[in-house]
């Protein structure tokens, strides 16, 4: 639901009445993770996607159903042998689809309007909701944001009074790490008795990617990663280069010397530096530090020799080899690029790869899963997704 906050928390604003359908578990080849969603209106406007195509139709219907009837309903999509043409998933998955109604006289309301307002001004939020369980819980929701102190959260799943405590402690858990994925629970809140699915989203702000050198590979790598949902960052330190004018779509350009401004700003482990400049004064004191840090991805550009002639440089000055194991270097994916596009899509494979447990491999004849993300999160449930 939160991927579609933007739009929904303008309905909401708006004073709209809407039914949104929310993937709450997957299983095969499912198209969607935990967390997308379809909305549907009073006037019929739909916004968002739950299968990419599949099933759009009648999960439209059943959100039409839901905004009538007030009611919220679980409903399971697969394929069917039977019928190819039947409503179900032709790419051999399975989903379960949450549709609840938020009508001006739901309970679940103002939970939805302060989870959409949040994510909607980029704040760090996580709403639960219980998507397995007795039905007088189905749909109901709790909110926890970043900023607001340790045990304390908005909105409530009605149950066990221990029941709110424990799921605002796991949604806080996942919210930290930036994850959306679906966790059991018992009904009173404990790990034990008959248990409660629910599917906790997280809305953080996009990750960083961080492009050291402003050269002209840089500013196609900057408007892929921008498509690719990053906030970017290019910085060098000749201002001759870095200008707006040159990187019009990057977020922030900063003229420092390239390991002076790592030293100084706030990365994490979603984050992603891309290191272009090519150059052993820029590159051995940024990659000395680089390596040591707990981001996601280091990767620089370089010939075989320059590879050859920078790892000699950085073993020089301390770094170890299991240091320099994490460098990607040269950097990117084997595609045969040439030109600065291209290079730019080179290194963006190489970093969703990285960030998904993929191959790197063509599609074509392989006998490996399409999607990496969609086995199984750390309740055991189908559906958790990082």
């Amino acid at each position: 639901m939160l991927d579609i906050a933007d739009e929904l928390n303008r309905w909401v604003e708006q004073g709209r009445d809407f039914a949104v359908a929310t993937v709450v578990a997957v299983g095969g080849s499912a198209p969607r993770q935990p967390g997308a969603a379809l909305a549907v209106d009073s006037e019929g406007t739909a916004i968002g996607s739950v299968s990419g195509g599949c099933v759009e139709g009648a999960v439209y219907e059943l959100c039409r159903q839901s905004l009538d009837d007030g009611e919220t309903v679980l409903e399971r999509f697969g394929y069917s042998d039977e019928d190819a043409f039947a409503v179900g998933l032709t790419c051999g998955g399975i989903i379960d689809i949450l549709v609840t109604p938020v009508r001006a006289d739901s309970a679940a309301r103002p939970v939805f309007g302060s989870a959409l307002a949040a994510a909607s001004a980029g704040e760090a939020a996580a709403v639960a909701r219980v998507t397995s369980g007795p039905a007088d819980l189905l749909g109901r929701a709790l909110l926890v944001r970043a900023t607001d102190g340790a045990g304390t959260y908005e909105g409530g799943l009605g149950g066990h009074p221990e029941l709110d405590r424990t799921v605002a402690e796991e949604a806080r858990a996942l919210l930290d790490a930036g994850r959306t994925a679906t966790v059991e629970i018992g009904e009173d809140g404990s790990r034990c008795g008959s248990p409660l699915v629910v599917l906790v989203e997280s809305s953080v702000p996009p990750p960083r990617m961080i492009v050291f050198g402003a050269i002209d590979f840089a500013s196609a790598l900057v408007r892929i990663g921008k498509f690719l949902g990053y906030h970017v960052t290019v910085c060098d330190a000749r201002p001759v280069f870095a200008t707006p004018t040159r990187f019009p779509d990057a977020d922030e350009i900063v003229v420092e010397w390239p390991h002076r401004y790592l030293e100084s700003t706030d990365v994490d482990g979603r984050t992603v530096l891309c290191v272009l400049t090519h150059d052993a004064k820029f590159d051995v004191p940024l990659l000395h530090l680089a390596l040591r840090l707990p981001v996601a991805y280091v990767g620089a550009m370089g010939s075989r020799r320059t590879h050859e002639d920078r790892n000699k440089r950085l073993r020089e000055v301390g770094v170890t080899e299991m240091e320099l194991a994490r460098l990607r270097s040269p950097i990117g994916l084997d595609l045969g690029a040439r030109t600065p596009e291209e290079t730019a899509l080179s290194i963006a494979s190489e970093i969703v790869a990285h960030r998904r447990g993929g191959s790197g491999v063509s599609l074509t004849g392989a006998h490996t899963p399409i999607h990496h993300d969609g086995t199984r999160g750390p309740s055991g449930r189908i559906g958790s997704v990082a």
